[in-house]
């Protein structure tokens, strides 16, 4: 992998339009961000390069496929085992999920599942059947916005320069 620079305001906008429609043409993707087919294609292949942009993939909605239900599940695992247990986790049916977080817990995990009872096996016996898993805590998701589905900012907005906000 090639070492990674800092990304300008074009490489955001093309991240931002690719997030939008992966299947956008490159000229196309030039033209909505104005800049020469040649820049795009080789801004393209740099931010392949560097592993800024890992792939392409299809937004799939979850209860379309049979996944209606989705959890976020709170672990707690023994101090010394994480790289083992993060291992384990990674195998949990219906993970799509999987972060190592700070704070109350040490990892958060999004699992989707048909139905209630199969949560349930995920939690009681695969996750919690775990050695190295102390404890955990389910929280079901009501309802959620995919912002990434959406082309969500790759930067935080900027204050507005005339020092109001709306």
């Amino acid at each position: 992998m090639a070492p990674n620079r800092e990304l300008d305001a074009t490489d955001r906008q093309l991240l931002a339009v690719l997030q939008r429609d992966g299947r956008i043409s490159v000229n196309e993707l030039a033209a909505e961000v104005s800049v020469s087919r040649a820049t795009a294609y080789q801004r393209l292949e740099r931010l392949r390069a560097t592993g800024v942009l890992k792939g392409f993939t299809a937004v799939v909605d979850p209860a379309a496929v049979g996944l209606p239900i989705a959890a976020l599940i709170l672990a707690n695992v023994e101090q010394h085992s994480w790289r083992t247990a993060r291992e384990k986790l990674r195998h949990l049916p219906g993970l799509q999920y999987l972060a190592m977080t700070t704070g109350g817990f040490d990892f958060a995990l999004l699992v989707r599942v048909a139905d209630v009872e199969t949560l349930r096996d995920v939690v009681l016996d695969r996750l919690q059947g775990m050695p190295e898993v102390r404890s955990t805590q389910t929280v079901f998701v009501l309802d959620e916005d995919d912002l990434l589905a959406f082309g969500a900012r790759l930067d935080p907005p900027r204050p507005s320069s005339s020092g109001h906000h709306s």
